[in-house]
């Protein structure tokens, strides 16, 4: 079978009562914009019911499959393990609540075929495009840390945390396997490690709608978030990354499958 031009992948801890309208919502763009397209659910060690409905939405979408993580790694493991399994030209991953609409992917897949390597979708760049606002305390404090980032890493972007991203396939197979930080610091890392393998990342302002479950607690994550950027400010220092590539090539791993404990039960399996 011909690998698909896009793959999708969508995070999923616990998400039983969010994923089939995720579910619905992303097989339904995909139907209407005639995407050649997969989609990668990675379970991250759910407690709940949402592997099996994934695997009971197989049985009728040949080309959804379920990633299981060996047990409960966090959002940066799981965007890591569906990225570096997917077979698409263009893989994306996307929130499960979809706080940004799929349809907005158009956006990121056409800066990538503009010539970037990477597309990030970002709340800010223009606010009018945000339909459900977040509460001011969540604007503060998501502000703040976008300036810590800012300034600690040099990152230039407005919206490093949006859940929302798109790499051509190439720079994702490089990307992914330097990333160390698996929970929810990992999005200053990717991006960080992308400039620094002198990739184009381009900022795309998207479609915006805050969704109150959120499970994320600014203060709680926020404070494991900057040890996370400590850790990969400790990791250019020492040289980590340099050391990391320079394995890479040697072993001439950039596009070698990756070799994690996890289950793609496909649509086969799943009836």
């Amino acid at each position: 079978m011909a690998h698909p031009e896009l793959s999708i992948v969508i995070p999923a801890y616990n998400e039983s009562a969010r994923i089939e309208r995720a579910l619905d919502r992303v097989l339904s763009c995909v139907a209407e914009q005639g995407w050649d397209a997969e989609v990668l659910v990675v379970d991250d060690g759910s407690t709940d019911d949402t592997a099996a409905i994934v695997q009971r939405w197989m049985t009728k979408y040949p080309r959804l499959h379920l990633v299981k993580n060996p047990g409960n790694r966090g959002k940066g493991y799981s965007v890591r393990n569906g990225l570096l399994q997917a077979a698409g030209e263009i893989v994306m991953f996307t929130d499960a609540d979809l706080s940004a609409p799929m349809e907005e992917a158009e956006r990121l897949i056409a800066a990538l075929n503009d010539g970037a390597d990477v597309a990030i979708g970002s709340r800010w760049m223009d606010r009018t495009r945000q339909t459900i606002h977040q509460p001011l305390y969540r604007q503060f404090f998501g502000r703040c840390f976008n300036w810590v980032t800012r300034t600690v890493m040099g990152l230039p972007f407005k919206d490093t945390q949006c859940g929302f991203k798109a790499f051509k396939r190439s720079a994702a197979q490089v990307i992914f396997r330097l990333q160390t930080i698996e929970r929810w610091g990992f999005d200053p890392e990717i991006l960080f490690i992308a400039r620094k393998l002198k990739y184009v990342v381009r900022e795309v302002p998207v479609t915006w709608g805050h969704d109150e479950r959120s499970r994320m607690s600014y203060l709680r994550d926020g404070i494991k978030m900057l040890e996370d950027m400590a850790r990969i400010r400790g990791n250019f220092v020492a040289g980590r990354y340099d050391k990391a590539i320079a394995a890479m090539k040697d072993t001439s791993s950039m596009v070698t499958p990756p070799v994690e404990k996890v289950v793609k039960v496909s649509s086969v399996e799943a009836r």
